[in-house]
Formats: C-alpha cells, structure tokens, sequence
C-alpha cells in the first residue's frame, strides 16, 4: 500500500504513484508516469519502460523494444519486439506474440505509451533491398545516449546477409551522430 506521504512526494515532483500490490522493483532514476490495472494486474509507464504483469511477477519492456501499442475499446494491445540478433552496431528483431490488456479506469496511461513509443522514434523506412525486404528504425533508448538501428526483416530476408548491410549501415549512422561525415 501507497503511504500517504509517498502519495503526496509523487504529486510534489510531478509523477504518478504505484499502484497498490505492484511487485516490480524500479531503478534508481526511474520514474512513474501512468499507471493501471487490469485483470492480470497492474501495468505501470515510466520514463524507461512499460511493466506488464507476468506469472512470474512484473517485467519491463523498454520504450524501444514496444514496436506497436493500440488502444481501442478499454483495450491495449501490445507488440513486444526481442533482439533476435546482432549484426555490429544495428540489432535485428522479431516481433513476440501480441499481448491484450483490458484496462479497468485506464486514466493518462494509454496517452502516456503512444507518446513513450512514437517518442522513442527517430527515423523508419522501409526498403526492398537484393537480399529481402526490411524496415529499418533509429530508436532512442532509455537511459542511453544516441540511437539504436533496428532492423526488423520481412519474413524471407536472407538474414546473414541483410545483419551485414544493417551493420554498414549502422556504422554510417554513427559517424554521421559523431558528426565525422
């Protein structure tokens, strides 16, 4: 349970409280944005992250790893992304089954995820290229400075050959950041 006064210091410094039983631990700069709760339990937006519930207990997913987020009809639908592979400087994704939360007083939290995960983003194209098609996204990472190149391959890209082209162009992106171009 919430005390009253971490109630009263979260409104101080401008952030959202936890909801009651959530069981997620978070880092030291973190911050709550929004929070909910559904059937499952409590989901929880924070400057790094959203924490889902889980059967294991609560688990973060960074801002940079929600590839979709559509809220409609008191429900959230999440697309979670995992690095499947790296190629050098860009990391190639698969997408993970879709997730569906029913959100019970939902408040700031669905507004809090579309502004989090179109924030994250940079840049995306998409490109038909000799070794299968790729959408190609420079995304902030929480806590990191400069961007991440992911690659997120249609399903007959021949991958080996499209993490090295990802990988020259991550490369490219890079000294571009540093300003070396």
């Amino acid at each position: 349970m919430t005390s009253w006064f971490g109630r009263v210091l979260a409104r101080l410094r401008g952030t959202a409280e936890l909801p009651e039983r959530f069981d997620g631990v978070l880092g030291p700069e973190e911050r709550v944005l929004a929070s909910a709760r559904s059937p499952e339990g409590a989901l929880v937006a924070t400057n790094h992250g959203l924490w889902v519930p889980e059967p294991a207990g609560s688990r973060r997913i960074g801002w940079h790893l929600v590839n979709r987020a559509v809220w409609r009809d008191g429900v959230l639908v999440l697309t979670e992304a995992s690095e499947h592979r790296s190629a050098g400087g860009a990391v190639l994704l698969r997408d993970l089954p879709r997730r569906r939360f029913r959100l019970e007083a939902p408040g700031r939290l669905p507004d809090v995820v579309h502004a989090r995960v179109t924030g994250s983003i940079r840049s995306t194209q998409y490109r038909e290229l000799p070794m299968g098609g790729a959408r190609f996204v420079r995304r902030r990472v929480p806590g990191r400075d400069g961007t991440v190149l992911q690659v997120r391959p249609d399903r007959d890209a021949d991958e080996k050959t499209l993490a090295e082209y990802a990988d020259e162009v991550a490369r490219r992106l890079a000294d571009e950041e540093r300003g070396s171009v």
